[in-house]
């Protein structure tokens, strides 16, 4: 058949239609969904420790990842919204990475790919999944995705915590801020309270007749003495927390009227972040390896107990004792990282140990911390040893613990992003 210029310009398009599969090399391929504290440390330690041994794709939508970590302090005043953005141009130009900058929406674990939102499809020899977490369907009764917008969540970084922010600096004087809390368990469990303090911080300094009113369905919270002195010296009367033994679990919310419902009781407040119950991120339960909310992985491997190939860091995981944090995720990816070379290119495996270190900010230079040391048993990621900030500390040392917050979070950033 001859090969006129219709016939060609047909089967050009028919061609460009067709889903698209990034052909496989002759190295191992790891691909790794999701660039956060888990996904990006894990690409960039994959990279750089394999020396070219492997090909390393990292899938994630955004070009500019906002921390959830330290968004709080962007609320209190203390950062600004630029500080929290970093970008992957040195995992792709110093690493070799091959950062696709789309949605990962399915993963067929019998044939090893992964399908892209663009048609595209990536095989792998592992995939990686750290995901982060999404929200629990009417864990919050009146709230869904379609209400983010009049009451924000701003529990994943980015577009959500400028909301929130333009709502907190919006409110009208002697307004009221609620917030209704998740269950356990959930992502950085001191954030919502940190949240309260900048909160706090930032309506005492602009509008100090505000109130706050904490909408709790737990009985205890992270470093909750620590908290409860720090509002009452710096926000005495400003903070009222209900807890379940008054209605804090049975909350509704109306957003198209602002109201939160409490027991049964309606009140008109000015605007609500409400964080809804979580589980893992859409691609784990789409891959198939969660069971319930989450997802659990062997503690001494973070290798899915569902898949052999399969890994998941970070948020998504059922692994423990270690919170869902972005150290925590961080920490984790570093084991996965050791386990899958020496899987794929026979290197030695280091015995896994982990580490989570979460500091607060109270108010300025009032920071507190909470951590542990982590070792795998045959059950889980157990904790052997653990340290927390102590109520009554003196101003130095509060002071000292939130500077050393600044250093690890430029230290993270560094160790994710390159």
């Amino acid at each position: 058949m001859t090969l006129n210029r219709r016939l060609f310009l047909g089967s050009l398009t028919a061609t460009l239609a067709a889903p698209m599969v990034m052909a496989q090399s002759a190295k191992p391929r790891v691909v790794v969904v999701g660039g956060g504290a888990g996904g990006a440390t894990v690409a960039r330690y994959l990279a750089k420790d394999s020396k070219g041994e492997m090909d390393v794709v990292l899938i994630e939508p955004a070009r500019t990842y906002y921390t959830c970590f330290f968004s709080n302090l962007y609320l209190g005043g203390f950062r600004t919204f630029e500080s929290l953005g970093h970008t992957y141009g040195k995992l792709a130009a110093d690493y070799g990475i091959n950062v696709v900058h789309d949605y990962a929406v399915g993963v067929d674990r019998d044939a090893k790919t992964v399908t892209l939102a663009s048609g595209s499809s990536l095989g792998y020899d592992k995939l990686v999944l750290s995901p982060g977490i999404d929200f629990v369907e009417g864990s919050v009764p009146g709230w869904s995705v379609e209400s983010q917008n009049a009451m924000p969540h701003a529990y994943k970084g980015g577009s959500q915590t400028q909301l929130l922010m333009a709502q907190l600096a919006a409110m009208p004087a002697g307004g009221t801020f609620a917030m209704v809390a998740p269950p356990n368990p959930y992502r950085c469990p001191p954030g919502p309270y940190e949240r309260i303090s900048m909160v706090a911080s930032h309506l005492k300094a602009n509008n100090p007749t505000a109130k706050i009113l904490l909408l709790d369905p737990k009985d205890k919270f992270s470093k909750q003495g620590l908290f409860e002195e720090g509002w009452n010296k710096h926000y005495s009367g400003m903070i009222t927390r209900i807890g379940p033994d008054m209605g804090g679990n049975a909350i509704e919310v109306r957003p198209d009227t602002m109201e939160v419902v409490v027991d049964g009781e309606a009140e008109k407040v000015d605007m609500c972040n409400v964080i809804p119950g979580q589980r893992a991120g859409n691609i784990a339960s789409l891959a198939g390896v969660t069971e319930g909310n989450w997802a659990p992985v062997h503690p001494d491997s973070m290798l899915s107990k569902l898949d052999e190939n399969v890994y998941v860091l970070g948020d998504s995981t059922d692994q423990g004792d270690m919170p869902k944090s972005g150290f925590s995720a961080n920490s984790q990816a570093k084991v996965a990282a050791n386990h899958i070379r020496g899987a794929l290119t026979g290197s030695k495996v280091f015995p896994a140990k982990y580490s989570n270190t979460c500091w607060s900010l109270i108010a300025a230079d009032d920071g507190v911390k909470v951590g542990a040391s982590y070792e795998p048993t045959p059950e889980k990621i157990a904790s052997v040893e653990s340290f927390i900030s102590q109520t009554g500390e003196d101003a130095a040392l509060r002071k000292a613990t939130y500077e050393e917050s600044i250093g690890w979070y430029t230290g993270i950033t560094t160790d994710m992003f390159g």
